[in-house]
């Protein structure tokens, strides 16, 4: 499931790369709208749905400590690896948002384009900053749970 979720997360910055291309050129603007709804949207899908699984993650965790009884801190080592995600990531949901909106105000003229093409910059590098932090928080939490499955096998 993680690497589904990684996948997701870089099609989707691959897509607002791809998408930003298109708009410097702005030989085909059907298409730069096109890709920017599209990367736009799996972008929220997957920084969303990694938000959800690091909190099942967690969830996961503490039920198999419960059964089991095992002692220790991974419940919330758990909550400390996954709490970056949550801030980052809601920071790179709305910042794509918020340069998919401020696009169609461009295509109606209300908008001058660099406006648009600043927030889109700031769209990208704040879901590189969130594709490197899910990254970490994902890897810390399979550590943490081999150590869990670890104690229960003991």
């Amino acid at each position: 499931m993680a690497q589904a979720l990684l996948t997701a997360v870089f099609i989707g910055l691959t897509g607002l790369v791809g998408t930003t291309v298109l708009g410097l050129r702005g030989t085909d603007i059907s298409r730069h709208i096109s890709f920017g709804i599209f990367s736009t949207l799996i972008t929220l899908l997957a920084h969303s749905m990694m938000m959800f699984y690091l909190i099942g993650k967690g969830k996961a965790v503490k039920d198999a400590m419960a059964e089991h009884s095992v002692a220790g801190d991974y419940y919330r080592r758990i909550a400390i690896a996954r709490k970056p995600v949550f801030s980052i990531g809601t920071l790179a949901m709305a910042v794509t948002m918020v340069a998919a909106i401020m696009g169609a105000s461009v295509d109606t003229g209300v908008l001058p384009p660099m406006v648009h093409a600043m927030i889109a910059y700031g769209a990208i590098a704040c879901n590189l900053a969130a594709a490197k932090i899910e990254v970490a928080a994902l890897i810390q939490s399979s550590r943490i749970v081999d150590e869990v499955n670890q104690q229960i096998g003991s």
